[in-house]
């Protein structure tokens, strides 16, 4: 089949810092199906009423380990939602099985079995009559590379990265050259095998480019499948389930309660966590002894996830102009709901009852002393970093305290959020010599180069 395809209206609606895209799809018949939906309904909902639509029905690729699945918040508002039969959804749902079809108002939605990111997954084919008008690939076929296999288990890992070259293979690259493909995951999300910029992309670019299809059979791909795989945050583990069970449909989305500095002072001994999510400089100028940083911004999710477990209450400082929809709702998307609230006035009321206010040391460029502790992904370490300085990826500070040498430490990352996560984490457990370095490797090479040139 040549020549270009007519597509339907496809509006994606991406989780910048979770790395996913979800679709809201106009059938043509006024209404409307969404795929790999996010918890929060609201931009699916608004999307739809701003187009005369009413969403029907709510395809899942596969049980998510990286998102709560927003299927339920849908489906209480009307619509069907579909998913592999495999699953065993216990919430109800139409269950499909590979080479399944379901009538779409005119349109025929097709389930292909495309085990390998997960084994239950499903891509969902899009037709006109007999026609493929847009795949919906989920966590396979991505944009210049493929979702990762092992998450399940590292048993499973290899089994699961050679079923995902036999669906990718049997099942998507069998399909036109022109068809569009709409992936789950994409950039920023821990599920991608690599990093890129696109997040759409078509069955004959992806034949043509993709690195990792360029392999020349299955062992090929298996081996640099695997040599891709770097860390994830430990909640992946635990969401999976929760969508299979079915997650708690909220409606309208929660506020944080205000505590009291009294309130939250009992909360804290009895082990309640406290995260500051102002911006770097507020929390070194002064914060809470003991509570972790984690600067609000559209990565918070993924960094809550990995250093508070999801069995931890919380108890929240902000500063007075930002956003606690913002923070709720990415709370929310991964699952976290034991949301105690926040300190009410933020640190100003906890100085203001005479309490102890720490402070970080924060560093330029040129500054860097003693030990310089680069916490950034290993991947983004190994392709490029001060010389000299030690690997330590954030979501491993706890577990590698004990490794790091005595004397002062200048912890570092790309701009200082996560710098400033992990020397918080330092100072919880008592290292008093830690500074913050503003800025990543390349201005401290830079810093460098001018003053020998001095």
């Amino acid at each position: 089949m040549s020549g270009a395809i007519s597509v339907p209206d496809v509006v994606a609606v991406v989780d910048e810092g979770l790395g996913n895209s979800s679709y809201l799809v106009d059938l043509g018949d006024g209404s409307a199906l969404v795929v790999d939906p996010v918890r929060d309904a609201d931009g699916y909902l608004a999307e739809a009423d701003r187009r005369g639509l009413r969403i029907t029905r709510s395809a899942e690729t596969h049980l998510h380990a990286d998102f709560v699945s927003g299927s339920r918040e849908l489906a209480a508002r009307g619509a069907r939602v579909i998913a592999a039969r495999s699953a065993g959804l216990e919430h109800p749902h139409h269950g499909l099985e590979g080479g399944e079809e379901l009538d779409m108002g005119g349109l025929t939605l097709v389930a292909l079995a495309t085990p390998g990111h997960t084994p239950e997954h499903l891509a969902y084919l899009l037709r006109d009559g007999q026609r493929p008008l847009a795949l919906f690939s989920g966590g396979s076929l991505l944009v210049g590379a493929v979702a990762r296999t092992d998450l399940i288990s590292a048993e499973r890992t290899e089994e699961l990265a050679r079923l995902l070259w036999r669906s990718i293979q049997d099942q998507l690259l069998s399909l036109p050259d022109e068809v569009p493909v709409h992936p789950t995951h994409g950039a920023g999300s821990f599920c991608s095998v690599a990093p890129g910029g696109e997040r759409v992309t078509t069955i004959g670019r992806e034949r043509s480019s993709n690195p990792l299809l360029a392999a020349p059979d299955e062992d090929a791909f298996v081996a640099r499948l695997l040599a891709g795989f770097g860390t994830f945050p430990p909640y992946f583990l635990e969401l999976r389930e929760v969508n299979r069970r079915g997650p708690d449909v909220y409606g309208e989305r929660p506020s944080l309660s205000q505590l009291g500095v009294s309130t939250v002072t009992g909360l804290v001994a009895q082990g309640t966590v406290v995260v500051d999510v102002r911006g770097v400089e507020a929390f070194a100028a002064g914060h809470m002894p003991g509570s972790l940083s984690i600067p609000l911004r559209p990565q918070f999710a993924s960094w809550l996830g990995w250093l508070v477990g999801r069995d931890q209450d919380i108890v929240f400082v902000l500063d007075a102009d930002q956003n606690r929809a913002e923070l709720v709702r990415q709370c929310l998307a991964i699952g976290y709901e034991r949301l105690a609230g926040e300190l009410a006035g933020g640190i100003d009321s906890w100085r203001s009852k005479g309490n102890p206010v720490a402070t970080m040391s924060l560093v330029l460029p040129d500054e860097a002393i003693g030990t310089v502790v680069d916490v950034r992904q290993r991947n983004e370490f190994s392709a490029g970093h001060v010389p000299g300085a030690v690997s330590m990826e954030l979501g491993d500070t706890a577990e590698q305290l004990s490794t790091l040498p005595a004397g002062p430490l200048t912890v570092m990352c790309g701009h200082g959020e996560r710098a400033m996560s992990a020397a918080s984490i330092l100072a919880a457990e008592g290292r008093t010599d830690v500074s913050v370095l503003l800025g990543g490797p390349a201005d401290v090479v830079a810093a460098r180069h001018q003053r020998l040139a001095v």
